[in-house]
């Protein structure tokens, strides 16, 4: 009984002297020695990458815009809201008036927040763009000059975007437009 005692403490010591080695990660090469008197050094971190020029991120910024511009599309598929770019230039965001506005009101309807809150994200990732277009449709034919509707509408498309980390100075005035449709103009800041 003894002797089957030791056979099971010897197995079961071998499976933790195993499964000791296998958790141990080797020393990345040119490391030096690993002795009780010198552990094994930790994995150096790759060094940072220098922060791009300001000439470098404006030249990266058009394919950026591009990529965003996929990544809304792809939120965004299958959904009445189009986004659009011609070549380089502008990310366009259109969200029909029916998904923005309930009739006669400014509050904005949570179709509308979710794609100012994904539009906030896209400001966030990219340092050089802002937005200068966000302009607010009448609930009809307008007139000649923006109702204050339309006005109040445009403000809390602002207001929203601020409320979302995006900086004044980043937002274009809110206008109003003609169109049936609430617009954003995503672009980058350098143009």
């Amino acid at each position: 009984m003894l002797k089957r005692l030791f056979s099971r403490l010897a197995v079961l010591g071998a499976a933790l002297v195993l499964a000791a080695c296998a958790s141990v990660e080797p020393a990345p090469p040119g490391a030096g020695p690993t002795t009780p008197d010198h552990p094994p050094s930790p994995r150096a971190a790759a060094p940072a990458a220098p922060a791009p020029s300001a000439a470098e991120q404006r030249a990266a910024a058009p394919s950026e815009l591009a990529a965003e511009r996929k990544w809304l599309q792809s939120i965004f598929d299958g959904t009445p809201v189009r986004i659009t770019q011609l070549r380089d230039g502008p990310v366009a965001v259109d969200v029909p008036r029916e998904f923005c506005f309930e009739p006669g009101q400014s509050g904005i309807k949570p179709a509308l927040a979710a794609v100012l809150d994904k539009v906030s994200q896209s400001l966030r990732r990219l340092p050089l763009a802002r937005l200068t277009l966000v302009a607010a449709p009448e609930d009809g034919a307008g007139g000649p000059a923006p109702s204050a509707l339309v006005q109040q509408r445009a403000a809390a498309l602002q207001k929203h975007l601020q409320s979302r980390g995006v900086a004044a100075a980043r937002i274009g005035k809110p206008t109003a437009t003609a169109t049936a449709a609430v617009q954003l103009r995503l672009e980058n800041a350098a143009n």
